[in-house]
């Protein structure tokens, strides 16, 4: 028998040429994965031959270990596909009951949907009993709008955005304020420990996303398409339930009950229906404080580059914009800086096209200073490997083998975010919706542009089309003043070291988030026993330590 297995290779090659769409074919592996996790499942049929329609069958075949008879959950799997909402009709065979000639026939043309999960796995993934979430939490579904009435309560709203873009919600975010009842009140207030998720989307994805309540917070009410989810504290930690509804396996639940075509939801059943890992709470408290340690250290880092970003911004303000030190020395005041950089300004201001600037500093058009030359189009699906990292106008968009830019650049937004500067510190690829800047004189500082332009609002300087762009024509003709370039030369070394170190934070936020993102399905099933450490202390001094300096993160598998 083995002798008819395909190679992997060739399971490679046939693995991504199912025609279903991605919601139901995540929503299928869900159902695989929660009741034949030993069952290798292959699909095959039309639906693999380039030959399918909308109404087409899918066929299914499951391949247990040792390639003998399914056991109850094969039948659990007929009975959940029936019941889902995946609106074709799936016929799922088990290989040890079907003839020889029929596996013949399958072995032709096939698709791996699912590779089985071997025996030892499963024992360590089966560590901790699985629980609904009925059992643990107490479900409340939010109605509460935006709008502000007479004769209701004052309140904060946490909307449908601040849990989609927020994994913690926090008493410094901007609430928008509304006005609700009493009973929305008592019914929709949020405490510490609560877990947020988004109840209603136009994609099936973006349903079960969880944002957790960290603190207690003041007049703060859940608003509409969100639901709020409080553990029952005997019997679940609130981080630790935030952590259990990020992992994977939870959000595929989420996606598999969502239902809709245009609009997709959760019914508060169905909510319930989830199900989550339970190890007992001292085990779930230490799992929360590990996760929530390393997102502690991935928010500090944040933190950090918004106040180090934030005071080159202001630096640059205060030299190029407000000429601080050039008033200081006209009304006889200490500049507050170093004698040789106070030296470098002059003590008067004289017109200019610009009001009142320096002397000795000139305007110049943008024009004459930079070139705006136009990123490279790259298909989304050759942006996933490589070093370089690829940009866009709203950010960084993947990963590619080659670079089209030197860096450190700058990255100016085309197409969709018009006029919003970017910085890249190492070498990179602009794709087709951004400008990249090219400085006309090979010895202008990169770093002094970058704040320059980002002082320009470009945003506004739009083409005159249906979608917002940026005009580059109209963009040259800005003017920017040029100080003496020792000048620039004091504030690109000060600058650049802050980049430097924001670079050096992201980077070690994006490694302690492939950390957090490896850890959590293995400590969420209990398949591992970790003991993290920082530096020689042990945990709890590691939850305190880590959140005041930059440390390496040791992590040893116990």
């Amino acid at each position: 028998m083995l002798g008819n297995w395909p190679t992997l290779l060739q399971k490679e090659k046939m693995s991504d040429a199912l025609d279903l769409l991605p919601r139901y074919r995540g929503q299928l592996e869900a159902l695989l994965r929660k009741h034949v996790p030993e069952a290798e499942v292959w699909a095959y049929g039309s639906r693999v031959r380039d030959r399918s329609h909308a109404g087409s069958d899918l066929d299914l075949v499951l391949r247990g270990p040792a390639l003998e008879q399914l056991g109850g959950g094969y039948y659990d799997l007929l009975e959940a596909i029936e019941q889902s909402n995946i609106p074709i009709l799936i016929q799922a065979h088990d290989w040890a009951r079907l003839p020889e000639s029929f596996h013949r026939e399958i072995e032709r043309n096939y698709v791996v949907v699912q590779d089985a999960i071997r025996p030892d796995e499963m024992n360590r993934a089966s560590q901790w009993s699985c629980v609904s979430l009925d059992d643990v939490i107490d479900l409340r579904l939010s109605s509460v709008d935006k709008k502000s009435k007479a004769n209701e309560y004052p309140v904060r709203l946490c909307n449908y955005m601040d849990v989609y873009n927020n994994s913690f919600i926090h008493s410094n975010m901007d609430f928008m304020t509304a006005t609700v009842t009493e009973r929305e009140i008592d019914k929709c207030s949020l405490i510490a420990g609560d877990v947020v998720i988004t109840k209603d989307s136009e994609k099936h994805d973006d349903i079960g996303v969880p944002a957790l309540v960290r603190e207690d917070i003041p007049k703060l009410v859940c608003g509409y398409h969100l639901a709020i989810l409080r553990p029952r504290s005997s019997k679940i930690d609130g981080t630790y339930l935030f952590y259990a509804l990020s992992n994977n396996d939870t959000q595929r639940q989420f996606h598999s009950y969502a239902n809709g075509i245009t609009r997709f939801g959760l019914r508060k059943s169905d909510i319930g229906l989830v199900e989550i890992p339970l190890p007992p709470l001292p085990e779930q408290r230490a799992i929360a404080d590990v996760l929530g340690t390393l997102d502690d250290k991935i928010e500090l880092n944040r933190r950090m580059n918004e106040t180090l970003e934030a005071m080159a911004r202001a630096l640059f303000k205060s030299w190029f914009v407000d000429f601080d030190p050039v008033r200081a020395k006209m009304e006889d005041r200490d500049t507050g800086l170093p004698k040789h950089i106070a030296d470098l300004f002059p003590d008067r201001l004289v017109d200019s096209e610009l009001g009142k600037i320096p002397e000795g500093w000139k305007v110049t058009a943008l024009s004459e200073l930079i070139e705006l030359s136009y990123g490279k189009a790259l298909k989304a699906d050759k942006r996933k490997n490589g070093p370089i990292p690829v940009y866009g106008s709203n950010g960084q968009v993947g990963w590619h083998d080659n670079k089209l830019v030197t860096g450190p650049g700058i990255v100016v937004g085309r197409k969709g975010n018009p006029g919003v500067i970017k910085w890249v510190h190492c070498d990179f690829f602009p794709i087709d919706t951004t400008f990249y800047v090219v400085p006309r004189d090979t010895n202008q500082s990169m770093i002094f542009l970058f704040f320059a332009l980002a002082n320009q609002g470009l945003s506004s300087v739009s083409a005159d089309s249906a979608v917002p762009g940026l005009n580059r024509n109209l963009a040259y003709m800005n003017t920017q003043l040029i100080p003496d370039k020792m000048v620039i030369e004091e504030f690109s070394n000060y600058a650049y070291k802050i980049f430097s170190y924001c670079h050096y934070l992201n980077k070690e936020a994006v490694t302690l988030t492939t950390l957090k993102d490896e850890l959590m399905p293995k400590l969420l099933s209990g398949e591992l026993r970790l003991d993290i450490r920082y530096g020689s202390q042990p945990l709890g001094a590691f939850s305190e330590s880590v959140k005041s300096e930059s440390q390496q993160v040791k992590v040893i598998i116990v």
